[in-house]
């Protein structure tokens, strides 16, 4: 039954799903009404309210970010910035002791958030697990936080996964320079509870467009009374479970002498290893290279239990580190999604530096594919939230659209609309998206967004940030220090 205007889409190109595939139609059409896709494929027999034809570009679902940059990216000022401990980075054991504080005062916390989903809109993302840097904050986000987030996913159209980040620890760095814990476990779970609260108040909120998670903030600063009330109340609430897991060496080594274990294996015992578990970066585990001693353990924790490996490639290049490899993951049947997590927000990126990357790490161009990136981004995804509904254009799915311009001449000469856009193309190349059938950005313009304020504002906010780190770093050296340009500033 048409439940609305019934809107035809019309392009070059269209990728569509079937038999539980996708597959590329020539000069085709997606039908939708209201928030539900209709018909994909070519001469719809039926009458249209309204036809966009865009002409030479590519219809395709929308991308999925599970680990979406939901903030004004603090992580790019570590890029050739020398040591992370010297710059503020991380909190001094003496902005510990002084007892931290936040950077940003509350509307700038929500700003943060409207420019981020902004761009995550003007990137195609159509579908979001946001994701903030605590390192800024005086300790993790919070319900009434989580509830304006929740606002300006409904007033701008995007589609989100949210959760206020609660944790039970940080990591701070000694005079010495070396890396400790600090603990403080009531918080940590008055954190879990607004989490929980906030599940109650919004799962399905702004018309379904909101929905709850648990969003732990990485697991060496749980405890495991923590996580494994968590554990609980993911069955209970049915809510998926994002926690940043196996992303550093570190990580990996003070979770084995805390608990015994890798952190999979941790995970295990508290129940956390479930198809509703969604895990960035999934980098070290008990097989990696590096690691010692090494075992399979990890190995089939991963490929038995139906977790989703999040997998947010760009981030980790730039620190020289990469998954080994996305075609060793995939090939065992361990489920794959993808996140931006950094700067650019933008999945396209992702995907070319995804692909580059693991054929670099697998030594050919034949174990993963152009096509396995972008299955991750949109089905992937879809699999880790169990939505069937998401990540594809067949009838029934919801008219989660985005429409990417193939006439840019950065993308060069034209040979065929996926290679071209992974190749060369950036996320800045969707010229509309539809969420829930809602056209939310169209002519590269997103809906009832004033763009050159929005930077002009987000400019001066960073400036905030920068100059935060004085505090964090030992000695309060002045901001101007603390961040090096790339080349050396002329006299």
């Amino acid at each position: 039954m048409q439940s609305g205007p019934r809107t035809r889409l019309k392009a070059a190109f269209v990728v569509g799903h079937q038999v539980g595939a996708q597959v590329l139609w020539r000069d085709a059409e997606v039908v939708f009404s209201g928030n539900t896709i209709e018909f994909v494929g070519q001469h719809f027999p039926g009458h249209v309210d309204q036809t966009v034809d865009y002409g030479h570009a590519l219809i395709s679902p929308g991308l999925i970010d599970l680990d979406a940059l939901g903030d004004l990216d603090s992580g790019v000022l570590t890029v050739d910035n020398g040591s992370k401990l010297e710059m503020g980075r991380l909190w001094s054991e003496d902005y510990l002791r002084q007892g931290p504080r936040e950077a940003y005062t509350a509307e700038q916390e929500a700003f943060k958030v409207r420019y981020a989903f902004t761009q995550l809109i003007r990137n195609g993302i159509t579908t979001a697990l946001p994701i903030t840097s605590m390192y800024y904050r005086a300790w993790a986000e919070t319900y009434d936080e989580m509830a304006t987030a929740a606002s300006i996913a409904g007033e701008l159209g995007l589609r989100a996964y949210l959760g206020p980040c609660y944790m039970s620890g940080m990591t701070y760095v000694r005079p010495d320079r070396s890396l400790a814990q600090h603990w403080d476990e009531p918080r940590g779970l008055t954190g879990l509870a607004q989490a929980i609260r906030f599940i109650e108040d919004f799962d399905g909120s702004h018309g379904g467009l909101v929905r709850g998670m648990l969003a732990p903030d990485r697991i060496e600063t749980c405890t495991p009374t923590l996580l494994a009330r968590t554990a609980a109340a993911s069955r209970e609430l049915n809510a998926p479970v994002r926690l940043h897991c196996c992303q550093s060496l570190y990580e990996f080594d003070l979770v084995r002498q805390l608990r015994g274990t890798t952190p999979l294996g941790w995970l295990e015992q508290l129940g956390l290893l479930t198809p509703r578990a969604i895990l960035p970066h999934g980098i070290y585990t008990s097989r990696h290279p590096k690691v010692r001693p090494q075992s399979d353990a990890d190995w089939a924790r991963l490929t038995s239990t139906g977790v989703t490996v999040a997998h947010c490639p760009a981030v980790f290049a730039r620190s020289g580190e990469a998954l080994d490899s996305f075609g060793k993951y995939q090939a065992a049947g361990i489920r794959l999604g993808l996140g931006t997590d950094t700067w650019p927000p933008d999945l396209l990126h992702n995907m070319q530096i995804g692909l580059y990357l693991a054929r670099v790490m697998e030594g050919n161009a034949s174990q993963t594919t152009i096509a396995d990136l972008y299955q991750s981004a949109t089905l992937g995804g879809a699999a880790a939230l169990g939505r069937d509904d998401l990540g594809r254009l067949a009838p029934g799915a919801q008219a989660d659209i985005v429409v990417f311009d193939l006439s840019q001449p950065h993308l060069g000469p034209f040979f065929d609309p996926l290679k071209n856009l992974l190749l060369a193309g950036r996320g800045t190349d969707c010229r509309a998206s539809y969420i829930a059938g809602r056209c939310v950005m169209e002519d590269f313009a997103v809906k009832g967004v004033d763009l050159p304020a929005l930077q002009l504002e987000a400019n001066l906010q960073f400036n905030t940030l920068m100059a935060s780190h004085q505090q964090r770093a030992f000695g309060n050296p002045p901001p101007h220090t603390l961040f090096h340009p790339v080349f050396p500033w002329a006299d």
